[in-house]
């Protein structure tokens, strides 16, 4: 199932990610979707590039890296 929109998305997603990275999770699920046909695989894709460009600092809060 394809995300729409930033308001489409999960509650774990829409709760703690920064709206840029929102938007690459939504993206890369979106992809993964159409390209495995699995929900669980676009999902673990999702995060994992979510991953790339942002990580959780001490507090637990999701922060864009350091380039």
């Amino acid at each position: 199932m394809p995300y729409d929109s930033r308001s489409d998305l999960p509650d774990q997603v829409k709760d703690n990610l920064p709206a840029h990275a929102q938007d690459i999770f939504k993206e890369a699920f979106n992809s993964a979707s159409e390209q495995y046909d699995n929900e669980k695989t676009a999902f673990k894709v999702a995060w994992s590039a979510v991953e790339e460009k942002y990580k959780k600092n001490d507090n637990g809060n999701w922060v864009k890296k350091d380039d």
